[in-house]
């Protein structure tokens, strides 16, 4: 028998959001080990309330994919098997959706090696994040390609071109979960008296420090300073795959002065959530999702959508506090240090 020690949990906020997928003030739960966390996005939501509109956050794209790896015998034989299967969209659309109510199919795309046919598949699930549905989806569509193409063989349910769970650029050139950017301009007095450093120091240490220092460490599709840092917290709070972080912290944070203010974003293109699914009706979670307005009567995949929305909004906050520590020589360790200490007091 196992003693259970739940993550200490605090809700932050609240954060101002508006957009396409949720608007208002809303506080945020975050479950974590690291204690700064609570404050360090505590600040940038602060700001966020100083904003007309204060973070607006855009859903750009939902989908979720699975690659299923067929074996032929030769590299003319993929091609033409891809053009038929291609050709049968419409045929593979009505097989997904006779055998789910949320999955639907909007995309089969090819990619050749060799012999091997890869097919990277891509659904909308609704309010699931969507692995397992996808996976049976999958399953059913290599059946049927196997029966039409009798010159292919089995190769796996999962080929890796997903991707899942490992750092890759196809998920951010071709999508994985949702893709949402999220985005504030700050005027300079908040910066100045809230943030204590100006737009220009922030500008110039993204640039610095995530961009350059990104590409000299050899960073795939990524120039964050800890987008994971915020996604683990909310992906524990809400009952999701926590391992999802490994592509769901691959983003970009971009910066520029709009003459004395600060224009600030967080690009997350793989940000994979739910809201129904495997570790949602655990009772902590289920309160968390309905304090969050995530457990609404609406059309499939708005509450899931609200969710992203939400985590991106945070994301923004956690990532805005951090970067402008680093402008000021010393704040970042004293801040651990005096919040730290405090918490073990």
């Amino acid at each position: 028998m196992t003693e259970e020690t739940p993550i200490p949990t605090r809700w932050v906020g609240p954060i101002r959001v508006s957009g396409n997928a949720v608007e208002g003030e809303h506080q945020v739960p975050l479950a974590t080990y690291e204690s700064p966390l609570w404050p360090s996005v505590g600040r940038g939501a602060r700001v966020s309330r100083q904003v007309e509109g204060g973070i607006q956050v855009t859903v750009v794209d939902d989908r979720m994919a699975r690659s299923v790896l067929l074996v032929a015998p030769d590299a003319a034989t993929a091609v033409a098997a891809a053009h038929a299967t291609a050709e049968r969209l419409a045929d593979l659309q009505a097989l997904v959706a006779a055998q789910s109510r949320f999955a639907k199919l909007i995309e089969v795309r090819p990619e050749i090696i060799g012999n091997l046919l890869y097919l990277r598949l891509a659904f909308t699930t609704g309010d699931a994040s969507g692995h397992n549905m996808v996976t049976a989806a999958a399953d059913a569509i290599l059946a049927d390609v196997l029966a039409h193409q009798p010159d292919l063989e089995y190769g796996s349910v999962s080929g890796n071109l997903c991707t899942d769970k490992k750092t890759s650029a196809v998920n951010g050139l071709l999508g994985r979960g949702k893709n949402v950017v999220a985005e504030i301009v700050i005027p300079a007095d908040v910066v100045a008296k809230q943030l204590r450093t100006t737009a220009q120091r922030i500008v110039d240490l993204n640039a610095r420090k995530n961009l350059l220092g990104g590409i000299a460490a050899g960073s795939l599709r990524t120039a964050n300073a800890h987008y994971a840092n915020m996604l683990l917290a909310f992906y524990l709070a809400t009952g999701q795959d926590a391992a999802n972080i490994v592509e769901g912290s691959q983003g970009i944070t971009w910066a520029e002065a709009r003459g004395q203010d600060l224009y600030f974003s967080c690009t997350l293109p793989n940000l994979i959530v739910g809201t129904v699914g495997n570790g949602k009706n655990l009772p902590v979670v289920e309160a968390a999702l309905e304090r969050l307005g995530c457990r609404e009567d609406r059309a499939p995949g708005v509450n899931a959508r609200r969710l992203a929305a939400l985590i991106a909004a945070s994301v923004l906050c956690g990532e805005l506090s951090l970067l402008a520590a680093q402008t000021n020589p010393g704040e970042l360790m004293a801040a651990h240090v005096r919040l730290e200490r405090r918490n073990q007091a």
